[in-house]
């Protein structure tokens, strides 16, 4: 790369990181998507110190986490296309930081129930959907045409990464303070990132109503364009086909560590943390592997890698046999999170802009949709094979869930195709 090149690239990247309204979203999205992911790890531990519930039970709070993506997930997406963004998101940081507090403050009163953890989860659950496909389409109605990649690609890296960095900041708090502790401060990111958005002055472009049809039309569109490309549709069936298998690994991980390894409520913390703060350390050799692989033979290789991965982590054992849980884990987080980063980039650059926000959250209703099929499947397989034997069964399908995209439409090819391809080939 010469350095006239070189210096056209770094101009775009400092002039948005210089943007104060940017710093700002950036700050408030990314906080808020840690806080969520550290509850994911912090709830199924309340769950099964404080209420002794089984593995059934606590995969039920991810069931219940995910499902609304399954409800309302579309209808969701087509309605933020109408409304003022910011507001969304605000709120929806409000809502999630007094679901959060409500159970620590229920568990101090001796007042907590199952029940009630379900009705957070769920809730916490409609907050998120409504938050995310509130930024996704935010940016458009800052930033010009000319910011939107470089303002694109640090969102949906810093997301990715928050995804990852979620269990590493729940086990360090778990370890610093408690469990009920930890989800006090995980209700302060949330309102934290609702004053980042809150101080954001620069005024939002509403989004225009007039002479377009219905929300039902919008939603219909947009899967409708989804279906007719061989390339998302593949990615679209592998990610649900994994999120179903790695889920219900993820569910009764918890279980897992306490009753069947032996592991206390530090150690646990400390494993999620080793294992995600690692896998966000790989996650940024991204670049490096796209440039010499190629993103498409990248995109295959990682996703293949973190099922191959999955199997070690049911032969963990007390003692030395914990590497096989970190060594597993460690290759999932990686090859998953390093996946994402690809597939997210592909996306926003393949999909026509007018239908992006349909398209994408038509993908995330499938994969989404899969996640709270997959707590529960994680949780009934152990009530009948015992949590060991459902780890290994969720292991398998996850290591086998990689072919759907190794002998799909990316085989064979160096690099990912290019927008032109998927108007030439998918016109709705």
């Amino acid at each position: 790369m010469t350095a006239e090149r070189a210096a056209a690239r770094r101009g775009p990247r400092w002039g948005v990181l210089r943007d104060a309204d940017f710093r700002r979203l950036w700050a408030g999205m990314t906080v808020s998507r840690l806080g969520s992911s550290v509850a994911g790890v912090t709830t199924p531990l309340i769950a099964v110190q404080v209420l002794d519930a089984d593995a059934f039970a606590v995969s039920l709070l991810t069931a219940a986490a995910w499902l609304p993506w399954l409800l309302i997930g579309l209808p969701a997406g087509a309605w933020i296309d109408r409304v003022a963004r910011r507001p969304v998101m605000v709120i929806s940081d409000l809502i999630a930081a007094a679901l959060v507090i409500s159970v620590p403050v229920a568990a101090w009163l001796g007042r907590l129930t199952m029940a009630h953890l379900l009705a957070v989860a769920l809730l916490l659950g409609v907050a998120t959907v409504f938050f995310t496909a509130a930024w996704t389409a935010y940016l458009p109605a800052m930033f010009d045409a000319d910011d939107l990649v470089e303002a694109n690609s640090a969102l949906q890296g810093t997301e990715s990464a928050a995804q990852v960095a979620g269990p590493a900041a729940a086990g360090l708090l778990i370890a610093a303070v408690s469990t009920a502790a930890g989800l006090v401060v995980d209700a302060f990111s949330f309102l934290f990132s609702a004053l980042s958005l809150w101080r954001i002055r620069r005024a939002e472009r509403r989004p225009a109503v007039t002479g377009r049809g219905s929300i039902g039309h919008d939603i219909a569109e947009g899967v409708r364009w989804l279906s007719r490309d061989r390339f998302l549709r593949n990615l679209t069936v592998y990610g649900a086909t994994a999120n179903l298998w790695l889920t219900g690994m993820n569910a009764i991980t918890v279980v897992f560590l306490v009753r069947e390894v032996g592991v206390g409520t530090t150690g646990v913390g400390l494993l999620l943390a080793a294992v995600a703060l690692g896998g966000v350390g790989a996650a940024t050799m991204t670049p490096r592997l796209v440039g010499r692989l190629g993103g498409a033979r990248t995109l295959v290789a990682c996703k293949v890698f973190a099922g191959l991965a999955s199997l070690l982590v049911p032969l963990t054992r007390p003692g030395p046999g914990l590497r096989f849980f970190v060594a597993g884990m460690l290759g999932v987080a990686a090859g998953s999170i390093a996946g994402n980063v690809v597939s997210a980039g592909f996306r926003q650059a393949y999909v026509p802009a007018a239908l992006l926000g349909r398209v994408l959250t038509g993908m995330q209703f499938v994969n989404f949709g899969a996640i709270p099929a997959g707590a529960v499947l994680g949780g009934a397989t152990a009530g009948l094979l015992g949590v060991r034997g459902a780890m290994w069964i969720m292991a398998i399908g996850f290591a086998l869930s990689g072919p759907i995209l190794a002998l799909g439409p990316l085989r064979g090819r160096r690099d990912l195709p290019v927008a032109d391809v998927a108007l030439a080939g998918c016109a709705p």
